[in-house]
């Protein structure tokens, strides 16, 4: 059995472990370079707790490697950012999650390429942005923005009007995410044109995914949104899981 295959089986059974986080420490026994190959792959596996929690292993992989040599963490972050390019083929399911988890672990990380992952919502002419059209893929980039804002939400705050526009995108998922991230960087100052919108119907989420017995109001520097979630804690990082109530700038329509 080859090398690659080796480790990514080794590595698949650990991430598909009830027990996984605690097993996470395995991955120590491996050198990051040769968890990066494997751990790109299991993002695409045909398990979706295994698909998140490869993100969650990238970013401590991501960390230990920037610790050990920042030069080889830049040419890992330097290799997602062409797997988000067209010239890839569309290669970038999941990247978004894993640039995030690298963002969450490693400060050094996180302050040479935050932008990069915020300029994926940057969605007008006037920004160097890298806006991406496929709904489903911004999916990966909101929710990156949420792990990132939860950790350092000065990374993020310059996206505050993309993110505002987020509150108005097509997507359900999208929408509700782009609130979220407003919640954890706390706009600067309202809007004027926000007013009580829509209620967003979300899907099942990974059956790992914790939730609160009650639902809890937040209200955001005094903002005209709120939220409520019957998901607030993320065992694995997945998706929430029932309604989302966001005040935005919209129609009134409902998802």
């Amino acid at each position: 059995m080859s090398r690659f295959r080796s480790v990514k089986k080794t590595v698949r059974n650990i991430l598909a472990d009830d027990d996984w986080q605690t097993r996470l420490a395995e991955l120590d026994d491996f050198r990051p370079v040769d968890l990066v190959p494997p751990l790109l792959n299991l993002r695409l596996d045909r398990l979706e707790t295994v698909r998140w929690r490869s993100a969650t292993a990238f970013g401590l992989t991501a960390a230990r490697m920037a610790e050990a040599s920042m030069e080889k963490a830049r040419v890992i972050m330097r290799t997602l950012m062409w797997y988000m390019n067209e010239e890839s083929g569309n290669l970038g399911w999941g990247i978004p999650l894993f640039m995030a988890e690298a963002m969450v672990n490693s400060k050094r990380i996180a302050d040479e390429f935050h932008k990069i992952l915020v300029s994926y919502i940057f969605c007008d002419e006037e920004c160097d942005g890298n806006f991406l059209d496929h709904p489903e893929l911004r999916r990966d980039v909101y929710w990156g923005l949420v792990r990132l804002a939860e950790y350092r939400p000065e990374l993020v705050a310059h996206g505050e009007r993309f993110l505002i526009a987020g509150l108005d995108d097509t997507d359900a998922y999208n929408r509700a995410y782009a609130a979220r991230v407003l919640g954890l960087i706390k706009p600067r100052a309202p809007d004027p044109g926000l007013r009580p919108s829509r209620t967003i119907r979300l899907k099942s989420a990974p059956s790992t995914t914790e939730r609160s017995s009650t639902p809890r109001w937040e209200n955001w520097r005094g903002w005209p949104w709120t939220i409520w979630a019957s998901s607030r804690r993320f065992e694995n990082q997945g998706r929430p899981k029932g309604r989302l109530f966001i005040c935005g700038p919209t129609t009134g329509n409902t998802a």
